[in-house]
């Protein structure tokens, strides 16, 4: 049975993103518009538009369509700003976040992952992201972002990711201890870093951000 992926994406948008308060127009544009399915593998493909995570290797998960969809809000990317994606996954992702910026600069550590993403960003024509194989905590951009998003879970906000945001710039990342994460928009302002608490919410934590362990008696 053929799947009509266009209404799949059409129902995704109204009935699980729109719900969750999700109303910015170019949002939700974007979301409509990028077929996700060609970011998910062929065996999945029928799950594409599902509530819920997708498995795409290395124990890592694609985000839910609705977290996608209010990280990408809360971020409010314009036309002329630069973003860094940490955590390409699937390419999903940088994608939407393409659409709605000027350029994407995008860090996977997995290097099967990283090539699987620029393949499928290539294929559908994405010609402003780019994918390197990278680990975030060793790996220095050179330069300042205005948009920085940060698709895994740390335990603690990385003071290396906060150095990276331009003047101005925002951050969307996910800290704290599983299962009651909080979900954080960052500012740099005039006098440093400013979190936002936006909704809790869980997720795979980035590798190497994990909560050191603690031990009861």
């Amino acid at each position: 049975m053929s799947i009509d992926f266009a209404r799949a994406r059409e129902t995704m948008v109204e009935q699980q993103v729109r719900p969750w308060d999700v109303l910015d127009v170019r949002v939700l544009d974007t979301l409509a518009r990028v077929p996700r399915e060609a970011y998910v593998a062929e065996a999945l493909r029928a799950l594409a538009y599902a509530d819920t995570e997708l498995p795409i290797g290395h124990g890592e998960h694609m985000l839910k369509p609705v977290l996608e969809g209010r990280a990408l809000q809360a971020l409010g990317v314009q036309a002329h700003e630069s973003v860094l994606e940490i955590g390409t996954g699937s390419g999903y992702m940088a994608a939407c976040l393409a659409r709605l910026g000027r350029e994407v600069v995008s860090i996977e550590r997995h290097p099967d992952l990283a090539e699987a993403a620029r393949a499928r960003l290539a294929a559908q024509g994405v010609g402003n992201a780019s994918v390197q194989a990278a680990d975030a905590f060793a790996w220095a951009p050179g330069r300042a972002f205005d948009v920085i998003c940060v698709t895994g879970a740390v335990a603690s906000l990385p003071a290396r990711f906060g150095e990276w945001l331009a003047d101005g710039g925002r951050m969307f990342v996910v800290h704290g201890r599983s299962p009651a994460m909080d979900a954080a928009l960052v500012r740099r302002g005039v006098n440093g870093l400013e979190v936002e608490s936006l909704f809790e919410t869980d997720l795979t934590y980035l590798a190497g951000a994990e909560p050191a362990p603690v031990f009861t008696l």
